[in-house]
């Protein structure tokens, strides 16, 4: 064995060791969360965290590495306390939009006890999971009338997230405006424009303008904010309520089947035992393929080969290298098996990259 991989062997053996450690200390801080919850205590304590600092710093005898050490352990700290936080307060769940959204609305039928928090763009959501400022996001993958939502996939490749479980939510449209307003006097219509698509034969039919915003339940927030009796918006039924808007009708969508796939996405990667997953459960991969001729038949070609059905294949530019794309594939079938490790190790050999993106 050379100094390298004797290093390297070491450096391994060392974060076996450190992995059980952080969980040992993580299974304390929740003794500590019960009972600061139990005695109203604050999570953080900024004396204890500073003389804790100081006993363990001068456990490392190398200044080099002491200055090191101060911030890795500062960021433990962290950790523990977004940890007590979550136990205290209940876990947080970021989305894309505002109160009212087709996202929050996701949010709280996954997430029913979590705190569901409001972000302006899909990224803005899914950094605040990386950053561990909430637990999980709940991001649109795709629209049965409007396709896939090319944002949220391209963070699907370039982000460190996991999506865990996914939610298919029926997109039911509603027209609503201002109290004592009549769907005769409407003249203008505020909606995404995607919304605005979707409602495209209703809005048609009356010869409404049409006002791009945001997300739809800005639209809501918007037109309630105006007061014009003329102004209309198009967003969920369930939002109408919440802004003290009349629902005016409801159901205007120009197709009933309307659809949108939520996914779950956290820091850890869901790895059920392998008894626990139906034949029917669905997996996703992204992934890029070598330069060369064939390289995409023979990816989808070892899938198949494995019995996987293949749902979804789709390809998405690369941002960071013109005319390169990556590909993202939908399938169905247990993957946490042999057969479903066999087809990984098979793809790693073959793609210039791949990544697990989720297990559901």
């Amino acid at each position: 064995m050379s100094e390298l991989d004797a290093a390297r062997a070491e450096i391994t053996r060392i974060d076996e060791e450190m992995a059980r450690l952080f969980e040992a200390r993580m299974h304390a801080v929740e003794k500590v969360a019960e009972y600061k919850r139990e005695n109203g205590l604050p999570i953080r304590d900024p004396a204890r965290e500073e003389a804790l600092l100081a006993r363990c710093r001068a456990l490392i005898q190398d200044p080099e590495v002491e200055s090191r050490y101060v911030p890795f352990l500062r960021h433990v700290m962290d950790l523990s306390c977004r940890h007590q936080e979550a136990l205290i307060h209940g876990r947080s769940a970021a989305y894309c939009g505002v109160e009212g959204a087709y996202a929050h609305i996701a949010a709280r039928k996954l997430f029913p006890e979590a705190e569901a928090r409001g972000f302006d763009t899909f990224e803005e959501a899914y950094r605040a999971v990386e950053t561990g400022e909430c637990d999980c996001a709940v991001l649109p993958l795709e629209n049965s009338y409007a396709g896939e939502v090319g944002a949220v996939m391209d963070l699907l490749f370039t982000g460190s997230l996991y999506i865990n479980q996914v939610l298919d939510l029926p997109v039911r449209h509603g027209l609503m405006a201002c109290p004592g307003a009549e769907i005769g006097g409407i003249r203008t219509v505020y909606s995404h424009a995607q919304a605005l698509r979707q409602c495209a034969a209703f809005i048609h039919s009356h010869g409404w303008q049409t006002v791009e915003c945001p997300n739809t339940a800005m639209a809501a927030r918007q037109v309630r904010s105006l007061g014009n009796p003329s102004a209309a918006a198009i967003a969920s039924e369930e939002t109408a309520e919440l802004y003290g808007l009349t629902l005016l009708e409801g159901g205007i969508n120009d197709s009933a089947n309307n659809t949108t796939r939520f996914a779950v996405l956290s820091r850890s990667q869901n790895r059920p035992v392998r008894s626990g997953l139906r034949d029917s459960a669905g997996f996703i991969l992204v992934f890029t393929v070598q330069n060369r001729a064939g390289a995409l038949a023979q990816t989808l070609n070892i899938i198949g080969a494995h019995g996987y059905n293949m749902k979804t294949l789709r390809s998405r530019p690369m941002k960071d290298l013109q005319w390169n794309y990556y590909f993202y594939i939908e399938a169905e079938g247990n993957i946490v098996n042999e057969n479903g490790e066999m087809l990984l190790r098979e793809l790693g050999a073959l793609c210039a990259r791949l990544k697990l993106v989720g297990i559901y």
